[in-house]
């Protein structure tokens, strides 16, 4: 299925953060996410893996790598065993030109390395280091394993997720890990500010994957701490807004409503025939209606009910409801708004051709983002890195030998 003009890479395309260099020391998503940001703007990204590779390559589909394919875009790979010697040097030659490091090793692990911060901000003034964690680099579960799966748990995010009557719902993807590589990408681009502006130079970043899943959760402690009370599961429902919930169709197919506002709320309840319920005072204001979400979704339920998706999305939507429909991805890649925005494109791939993947986001008018390496094959970039930073033939074979450390 093709999705408009493939994307063509191209190493000379120059981004607007051209000239950072960033050394990925990371493994799977949040780090790859962050880098992945920086990278799709124009930054040098080397990523720095283990012999055994990142594991993101080992996340597969039918034998294939898409999650490295689409997360590895737009970066450089070099393999270094860091248990020798030379490897080590290497990586130091690395860390004197680079202006960030990521890494997401369990606290405590870079310092045993003789990578702690200090030591790479002695070696360079003005790196920015960030430090990936589950739950950050100090505190009583700074130890513990971080993946996020445990942080989805630990936020609360699980606990307000499904129906009241089941089991909490983890996401069936890397949330936490998404969230904190975006928030990541931004601490990483205020601190490079703030190291232009002369308000500091290098700087540590400490980034668990917890504090970011939390803090989208909500004034979750502000209600908290002044009612006593614990918001429960309410499935698709929403604790805050009536009426809000996705509703089957006669044709068995779903589509998510929400009726924010007063304005949106009295037209639904006008569209769906129950124009009563604007006078009735069990459903007068917001708070009114969340009290009695199960009569508000019975009646809008009914509604739905009675009809297949596309008239009562039309009708709905002609009536001004804030309505859409639940898609999956085979809906989405024939959509017309994602075809015309291009949010999915095609990128030129040497084993398909051809391979679909999310745009660069976000889009900015005047320097947007480049297309400038597809992900690259495990250490495919190692000479020409070392080269760069003015290691020569001797040093670099020694550098990239993967013979088991002696």
């Amino acid at each position: 299925m093709r999705m408009g003009e493939v994307r063509h890479f191209d190493p000379e395309v120059q981004g607007p953060l051209r000239g950072i260099r960033v050394l990925d020391l990371s493994r799977l998503m949040a780090g790859n996410m962050l880098s992945l940001q920086l990278g799709d703007f124009g930054a040098d990204v080397v990523k720095v893996e283990p012999p055994a590779g990142d594991p993101l390559r080992d996340w597969k589909d039918e034998g294939h790598s898409f999650f490295w394919k689409t997360y590895g875009r737009n970066k450089r790979s070099i393999t270094l065993d860091l248990r020798r010697g030379s490897a080590m040097d290497a990586l130091w030659k690395l860390v004197e030109t680079a202006d960030v490091f990521i890494e997401n090793y369990r606290p405590g692990t870079l310092e045993k390395m003789g990578l702690a911060p200090e030591a790479l901000l002695e070696a360079n003034p003005d790196l920015i280091i960030v430090r990936i964690s589950g739950f950050g680099q100090t505190g009583p579960y700074a130890h513990l394993p971080g993946f996020g799966t445990i942080v989805e748990a630990m936020s609360g995010f699980a606990d307000r997720t499904g129906f009241p009557d089941r089991e909490p719902v983890l996401p069936p993807l890397a949330l936490a890990d998404m969230i904190a590589g975006i928030y990541g990408a931004s601490a990483t681009m205020t601190a490079l500010l703030a190291r232009e502006r002369g308000l500091a130079r290098g700087q540590v970043i400490d980034l668990s994957l917890l504090e970011p899943m939390y803090s989208v959760l909500g004034p979750e402690a502000a209600i908290f701490s002044q009612t006593g009370k614990v918001k429960q599961r309410v499935g698709s429902a929403s604790n805050t807004a009536s009426p809000r919930n996705v509703y089957r169709c006669a044709d068995g197919k779903y589509l998510a409503l929400s009726g924010s506002t007063p304005g949106v709320a009295r037209r639904i309840f006008e569209i769906i025939g129950r124009p009563d319920m604007n006078a009735d005072p069990r459903f007068a204001t917001n708070s009114d209606r969340v009290k009695n979400r199960a009569l508000v979704d019975e009646a809008v339920g009914a509604w739905f009910a009675q009809r297949r998706s596309e008239e009562a999305l039309a009708v709905t939507r002609e009536a001004g409801a804030t309505v859409g429909p639940v898609y999956d991805i085979a809906d989405i890649m024939v959509d017309a708004h994602y075809r015309e925005r291009e949010i999915i494109v095609e990128a030129e791939d040497e084993d398909f051709g051809a391979l679909a993947m999310h745009n660069i986001v976000p889009r900015l008018s005047a320097t947007p983002g480049v297309w400038r390496r597809p992900a690259p094959a495990q250490g495919e970039h190692g000479r020409e890195i070392l080269a760069e930073v003015g290691l020569d033939a001797e040093a670099i074979a020694a550098a990239l030998a993967l013979e088991p450390a002696q």
